[in-house]
């Protein structure tokens, strides 16, 4: 009878050694799940989705300093785009151009005013040119502010008969402005002006 209080108690003491391992168990594997999910947490709230074309693309947080070069450069390049990817349509003309002057200051408005006033624009029209534009390089100066950039492009003029590549090459200042939805970067160009542009080949069709 002693023999088998004794086997009780040893059982006993195993039984509260075992529930005392599988609660420090318990409490272990409960700590290390909610330190995952706590990391989880701060992984996902550093992350940004943005709907593009009806896509979900995942981008990531960071500062605005960080992210400068890179808007900074497409800020300059959507405003090259706009101002002269132009088809020989009045309409397209002018909304293309709007969307450029508010990416720039009046330097911007003066230069299609100028180019207005010269019959540019009429002459794309009356002669079915279609204009277009390729960004090859900008440079960016951090150093100063506003920054500093000069913008290199190639040009291409479609006629009916040949096709004219011209090198364009302008520079400007940019600086910091509130983001809208007409100016997603929140940069301004001011000072803009064109340094050159002149034809480099002429192909007939």
């Amino acid at each position: 009878m002693f023999q088998q209080l004794k086997n009780i108690d040893t059982a006993f003491k195993h039984i509260k050694v075992f529930s005392a391992v599988l609660i420090i168990a318990c409490i272990f594997i409960s700590s290390f799940s909610l330190v995952k999910s706590y990391q989880a947490v701060q992984v996902a709230q550093n992350r940004i989705y943005i709907l593009a074309n009806g896509k979900a693309l995942e981008a990531f947080s960071a500062g605005r300093k960080e992210n400068i070069p890179v808007e900074a450069k497409d800020h300059v390049k959507m405003f090259h785009q706009h101002f002269f990817s132009l088809d020989p349509d009045d309409q397209v003309i002018k909304t293309n151009v709007s969307k450029a002057l508010y990416l720039a200051d009046g330097s911007a408005k003066s230069q299609y005013d100028n180019l207005k006033e010269k019959g540019y624009y009429s002459q794309l029209i009356s002669a079915n040119i279609s204009q277009k534009i390729n960004v090859d390089s900008i440079q960016l100066d951090l150093d100063q502010y506003p920054y500093f950039f000069r913008c290199y492009a190639t040009q291409e003029l479609i006629r009916s008969t040949s096709a004219t590549t011209r090198m364009l090459i302008t520079e400007g200042y940019l600086r910091n402005v509130s983001r809208s939805d007409n100016n997603p970067h929140g940069f301004l160009i001011e000072r803009w002006q064109t340094i050159s542009n002149h034809n480099m080949t002429i192909e007939s069709n």
